[in-house]
């Protein structure tokens, strides 16, 4: 275990984003920010890379450009001015820096609300561990076993709905149609997500065999499936990116590869009353030699 290990994983990256907002002006590297929160810097740089989904320059210089959104639009400063201020050393390193982030040249923006600063990210919540020097989101290579699910199918469209309303409007439906007193858990399946589209199908439900005589509910059989198991804490859409690039790296570092099925992912409830709390999220992968000995 490294040293600053008495706080959780999260809250020291946490407090690393504060820091590093707090001192964008300043000259900053993976040494100078590692040794403030009393880490190695190959711990460090392993942890901010899981966690953040990029290295620590590459989010530093992301951090000073939309810092620099502001300080442009109010036409204060000079380019010049602007990128020694935070460290770009010329105007020209800065101008190039800024139009590969966001397509246009920092004098486009002037006097305009062309581009809006985003706030500083937050942490998604999930435990990880260290693999052959690598750090990854945990995960347990399980099955998932087959089971029978009474719900509701509708499609969801990430760029004009409110999914996460969307989801729990129509468990509540579902719910009402069997029984509100009712616990345990909650399944959304996700399946044939549509390429390059903000579409996808979901069904909703619980662990039932009853059948509702309305349009689009349904009573299905989930197969046995063998799956990556993760869990984490937050809305599935605003972990979205996290979600990805932690599977990604799986695959990487476990050499394992995803399955080709109708079946994108399983999210898992443990209280369909609790939609907020913490899910695990089952990602169907391919089953090696090697795990046919679980």
């Amino acid at each position: 275990m490294e040293k600053g290990d008495t706080l959780e994983h999260y809250e020291v990256i946490e407090n690393a984003l504060h820091y590093i907002e707090d001192n964008l002006q300043n000259p900053m590297s993976l040494d100078s920010v590692s040794s403030t929160f009393n880490m190695s810097k190959y711990y460090f740089h392993r942890l901010f890379s899981a966690m953040m989904g990029c290295s620590l320059n590459n989010y530093i210089l992301s951090r000073r450009l939309n810092a620099s959104v502001n300080l442009i639009q109010n036409d204060t400063l000079s380019l010049t001015d602007i990128a020694y201020h935070f460290n770009f050393g010329t105007q020209a390193s800065f101008t190039r820096a800024f139009k590969r982030k966001y397509s246009i040249t920092p004098s486009s923006v002037r006097g305009n609300d062309t581009l809006t600063p985003l706030p500083i990210p937050s942490v998604v919540k999930r435990p990880i561990k260290n693999i052959n020097g690598d750090i990854v989101t945990d995960f347990t290579l399980t099955e998932f076993e087959s089971i029978r699910i009474t719900g509701i199918v509708f499609e969801v469209d990430l760029a004009t709905e409110d999914y996460k309303k969307k989801i729990h409007s129509h468990i509540k439906m579902v719910l009402e149609h069997i029984d509100t007193t009712v616990n345990g858990p909650c399944y959304v399946v996700y399946s044939n997500c549509h390429h390059n589209s903000t579409r996808f199908n979901v069904l909703a439900g619980i662990p039932r065999d009853i059948q509702i005589d309305k349009p689009l509910y349904f009573t299905i059989d989930v197969p046995q499936i063998f799956c990556a198991k993760f869990r984490y804490s937050g809305d599935l859409l605003e972990i979205g990116e996290v979600l990805k690039s932690d599977f990604a790296r799986f695959l990487k570092i476990s050499k394992q590869e995803s399955e080709n099925t109708d079946i994108e992912l399983i999210q898992v409830f443990e209280n369909l009353h609790h939609l907020e709390s913490t899910y695990h999220i089952y990602a169907p992968i391919k089953k090696l030699p090697i795990d046919s000995e679980m």
